[in-house]
């Protein structure tokens, strides 16, 4: 089954310069069947990722994700990696890819991937749902075609 991924790049391309980055989340969201996400961007010299958007975070999380230093964290290590970081179950996560905090999500399954071009880092993009779940080979290549799309309209910018 494809992955309808029309009205995300939509949003993508019709963003100048920079797309709706909470219309983005939300589409995302909904084409994953997800309920938290998140997008981070990058800083010029790529070793900090900076909030921009994010669902069903709780309140009292945001000063942790925030700002996250690359290699810290899922995004962080999805972003120093340059592939995607996924967990079945973050709650039950012991391999230290997950900050502590992120289990006050009460997500489980989720992945982050980079946002790519010609290996520049631009930031990640973060889903999750409230089960645990292992996203298919389709889902994880199609989150990062997505992330591929957006720094391609960085680039475009």
């Amino acid at each position: 089954m494809a992955i309808q991924t029309n009205t995300i790049y939509q949003i993508i391309e019709k963003g100048k310069p920079e797309p709706d980055w909470n219309a983005l989340l939300t589409e995302m969201l909904q084409v994953y069947d997800c309920t938290t996400g998140t997008i981070h961007l990058s800083t010029p010299e790529q070793d900090i990722l900076h909030l921009k958007a994010y669902k069903g975070i709780p309140e009292f999380l945001l000063p942790k994700m925030s700002v996250i230093p690359v290699g810290k964290g899922m995004a962080g290590i999805a972003a120093q990696r340059r592939e995607v970081v996924q967990m079945c179950n973050l709650q039950t996560d012991e391999s230290g890819v997950a900050r502590p905090s992120a289990k006050e999500t009460k997500v489980e399954g989720s992945m982050a991937a980079p946002m790519l071009l010609n290996d520049k880092l631009y930031g990640t993009l973060g889903v999750a749902k409230p089960v645990p779940y292992e996203f298919t080979q389709e889902e994880i290549d199609t989150l990062m075609q997505i992330g591929q799309r957006i720094a391609q309209q960085f680039e475009k910018n």
